[in-house]
């Protein structure tokens, strides 16, 4: 799918896509000072409806803050104006993209003086790491690089600079030949992938890193942990030791983009069978039975997007 739509919301108007512009000197292009979410709609036997919108709004904003950055807009504001954007758009599914950002006025590393601007995007995408991975898998290397150390940065929010981290996790995974790379905290725990967090399923318990190993609390990561717990599995948040990843049964990255993706190998070691596991399938079922709207939303993940 082509990376565009036809309007994007820019400072509480709708831009075409192709006039949404911003000057050469905004802040955010010289120090990454922006925050940003990734969201999913689907398209569900009742229409199109937006996954978890509260939750990623709410992380827009707790991000916002620790970046003192305060948003123009209330949380009901933004959740609104990203159900118009898909709207306005037509989507049946997308993803979105909300964005806030330091723009210009005066450059120097302290951007409190300039203003800050929202934008939301959507457009049409598919399976992140692939269409087949989601049933094939995915191979994965342990990178060279590792996360952010505490105190140095906010592991814990979606700030745009931090990503350079993610960019060095990523580029190093291709040009070695996976799809992937997963990174080491600065302890030598297993943290998370660029852009995704990490399960392990080892002797029947499924483990993921905890938030002390420099991860993104992410949203379809706690939304995964209630489905297991709901169907009867034990999830351990721990400190995992990274030769835990060669002898896992399964593996599986999670998130927005990624949603339950296996990992069916790690720096060419297989995990398990060397394909999709029987846990890591039926998480994928009930996942996407939910997001379809096949299966009952118990949680209240889905909000629809009015019909127009």
């Amino acid at each position: 799918m082509a990376f565009r739509s036809d309007y994007i919301w820019f400072n509480g108007e709708f831009v075409p896509w192709d006039e949404a512009k911003v000057h050469v000197g905004v802040h955010a292009l010289h120090y990454g000072t922006s925050v940003f979410e990734g969201i999913r709609a689907y398209k569900t036997v009742k229409g199109t409806a937006v996954f978890c919108l509260a939750q990623h709004v709410r992380r827009l904003f707790n991000s916002a803050k620790v970046l003192r950055m305060p948003i123009p807009y209330t949380e009901e504001q933004i959740a609104q104006a990203i159900l118009d954007t898909v709207a306005k758009n037509r989507h049946e599914a997308c993803y979105i993209r909300p964005l806030v950002f330091r723009g210009m006025e005066r450059l120097g590393v302290d951007g409190r003086a300039c203003p800050v601007e929202v934008v939301i995007m959507t457009w049409e995408w598919g399976a992140y790491l692939g269409p087949e991975a989601l049933e094939q898998g995915v191979d994965a290397g342990v990178s060279s690089w590792r996360r952010m150390a505490p105190g140095t940065l906010a592991a814990n929010c979606k700030i745009g600079g931090q990503y350079v981290n993610s960019q060095f996790v990523t580029m190093e995974a291709k040009d070695r030949g996976f799809a992937e790379g997963i990174a080491l905290d600065i302890n030598g725990y297993v943290s998370e992938g660029s852009g995704e967090n990490i399960f392990l399923v080892y002797n029947s318990t499924i483990q993921t890193p905890s938030l002390a190993a420099s991860i993104l609390e992410g949203i379809t990561r706690q939304c995964v942990i209630t489905l297991a717990r709901d169907m009867g599995y034990t999830v351990e948040e721990a400190m995992i030791p990274r030769e835990r990843l060669y002898v896992a049964d399964e593996a599986f990255f999670t998130g927005t983009a990624a949603e339950i993706t296996p990992i069916r190998s790690i720096d060419g070691i297989p995990v398990g069978s060397g394909r999709r596991g029987p846990i890591t399938a039926k998480l994928q079922e009930r996942f996407f039975a939910i997001t379809s709207g096949k299966e009952e939303d118990r949680w209240g993940w889905l909000t629809y997007v009015p019909k127009t």
